[in-house]
């Protein structure tokens, strides 16, 4: 019979494994289709071919005092400086796991029926969801509101000859609209889907659902099209239906996980026939 000990050690080698495994997929899965992926894989690829020739050309004393007593001490500081919004969004998502945040069913029926006469008129629409990670630094510079939310306001707020029209409207966690034209963090400019380049309110969209766990609706103005934002991943050409199921998914049950519309790289579900980029007026946010 085995030796307890042994036994112990081996239990704890498979747990010490297994953690490891876990944070590098955890990390891989959490920049995945991000630029930062690039990055991390050019830091991982410049360290690994230096390594490799200093251990195999012992004459390149000046290049291993660089890499060993350098580069590598300050090698954390600059993973942090380099990967600071990817950490902070990381932190910010797991704390939101300990909070929980409810939408009521009503709000999102009047949000739907508001998409769809928006896309049907084709007016340009940004709607968010504020969930557990508060949207205070989002709202801050627009224009407070507390209103009731209602379809005929949410249009009304997005007509063309409004003031308030361009960029967000917000809904807080008490089930209200509590901001309009807020102003919403970009991704970055080279975010496609399906070959092609978004919009600036469809960036926004991204953005603000990259940086926090929102969850923005938004309306083409040039196609009309609905899409949904969530987690950094835009599902477009939604029909209201559609758009009213991912809602109730993502904002009423709170066990059902967030459906894996699209993957990172392929992340468009436009209609048959019906264009996958927007360009034009749909720039402006």
């Amino acid at each position: 019979m085995p030796n307890q000990d042994i036994i112990v050690k081996y239990l704890f080698y498979s747990l010490d494994f297994v953690i490891i495994w876990a944070m590098i997929y955890w990390v891989l899965y959490f920049l995945r289709g991000t630029r930062s992926a690039n990055v991390l894989f050019g830091v991982l690829a410049v360290l690994l071919t230096a390594t490799i020739v200093v251990d195999y050309v012992e004459r390149l004393t000046v290049l291993r005092f660089l890499l060993m007593e350098c580069l590598l001490p300050v090698l954390g500081i600059a993973i942090l400086v380099i990967f600071q919004p990817e950490f902070r969004r990381a932190f910010a998502q797991a704390g939101s796991l300990f909070v929980s945040n409810r939408t009521g069913r009503e709000t999102i029926d009047q949000v739907t029926e508001a998409a769809a006469q928006l896309s049907t008129t084709r007016t340009g629409a940004i709607i968010v969801f504020e969930r557990n990670i508060g949207l205070t630094d989002t709202t801050r510079s627009a224009v407070p509101l507390d209103a009731r939310v209602d379809s005929l306001l949410i249009q009304s707020i997005f007509y063309p000859n409004s003031p308030l029209h361009d960029c967000a409207v917000v809904i807080g966690k008490n089930n209200r609209i509590v901001a309009a034209h807020a102003v919403l963090p970009l991704a970055e400019e080279d975010y496609f889907v399906n070959g092609k380049r978004l919009g600036t309110r469809h960036r926004a969209a991204v953005g603000i659902s990259q940086e926090t766990d929102a969850v923005a609706v938004v309306v083409s103005e040039e196609t009309g099209l609905i899409s949904l934002a969530k987690k950094g991943r835009l599902v477009r050409g939604l029909k209201p239906e559609e758009l009213r199921f991912q809602l109730r998914t993502l904002l009423l049950d709170r066990k059902t996980p967030w459906k894996r519309l699209g993957d990172a790289g392929d992340l468009g579900m436009p209609e048959s026939g019906e264009a996958a980029g927007d360009g034009g007026k749909d720039g402006e946010l």
